[in-house]
Order: structure tokens, then C-alpha cells, then sequence
């Protein structure tokens, strides 16, 4: 199983993600979207955008090992924030950088972030969904 990551030359420069991905192996995952709730199902950081967006990829990370994969059979990622500005955008990336750092890995793939009015619960600023090919 492989991932390919592509930045095409004929495509602006992407910011913070990648442009195109090629994945082969023998079965696709589709993850539900992932938000700042522990195993437990406490909330983490209510009301800091940076600590949600930690949670719901470290729960991306912890879903996918479930079945054998990592980020690194990642494919795509559909992000959805609440309220969606520009100005959310450093929060968003630290807390990806944190799960990164967490997790080992690079967390950089082809990515929509999707701005909500609203998720599942009034509490949530973030949620995470990925699409993966597994071995």
C-alpha cells in the first residue's frame, strides 16, 4: 500500500496542504467525522479551537489504527469548522502541528476545510472526517 502526494505544477501553491494524492492497496476506510471527545467521551479544550483540532486528529490517528492504518494511508481530509474565518486559521494549524508532533507523522494531505454554522453538538468547533486505502 501506497500513498503518493502531488503538488501539480500547473496548480497554485497550496497552503498547509496538499493538492492530489495516489493511493493503491486493497481497502478503503471511511472514517466518520472526528471531534475533541476522549475515549471516555469528555470534551477536550472547550472553547480553544487549537485543543479541538488535536483531539479529532489524534481520534483520526486512534481510528485508523483500530483497522491497521496510520496517516500515512490518508488520503483525503474534509474538515469542518464552526464559523469559519481566516482569522481561525493559526489555531487550526497548531493544532494540527500538536497532533503531528503527537502522532509522529506528517499530517499534511490533500484537505476541503468546510466552514458550519453549527456540528453535532453546540460544543464542538471542529470535526475531522478522512478517507484512507489500507493494506
Amino acid at each position: 500500500m501506497t500513498v503518493e502526494l502531488f503538488d501539480p505544477p500547473d496548480l497554485p501553491e497550496p497552503y498547509g496542504w496538499r493538492q492530489l494524492s495516489v493511493g493503491t492497496g486493497s481497502r478503503l476506510a471511511f472514517l466518520s467525522g472526528q471531534t475533541a471527545r476522549t475515549p471516555s467521551g469528555d470534551l477536550v479544550g472547550p472553547g480553544d479551537l487549537a485543543a479541538q483540532t488535536e483531539q479529532a486528529y489524534l481520534n483520526v490517528g486512534r481510528a485508523l489504527a483500530s483497522v491497521g492504518g496510520t496517516f500515512d494511508n490518508v488520503m483525503r481530509l474534509n474538515v469542518y469548522a464552526v464559523d469559519w474565518s481566516l482569522s481561525k486559521w493559526d489555531a487550526v494549524t497548531e493544532g494540527v502541528k500538536r497532533a503531528a508532533d503527537r502522532l509522529g507523522v506528517d499530517l499534511v494531505k490533500p484537505t476541503t476545510l468546510i466552514g458550519v454554522a453549527t456540528l453535532a453538538e453546540p460544543e464542538f468547533l471542529i470535526e475531522v472526517e478522512a478517507t484512507a486505502i489500507l493494506p
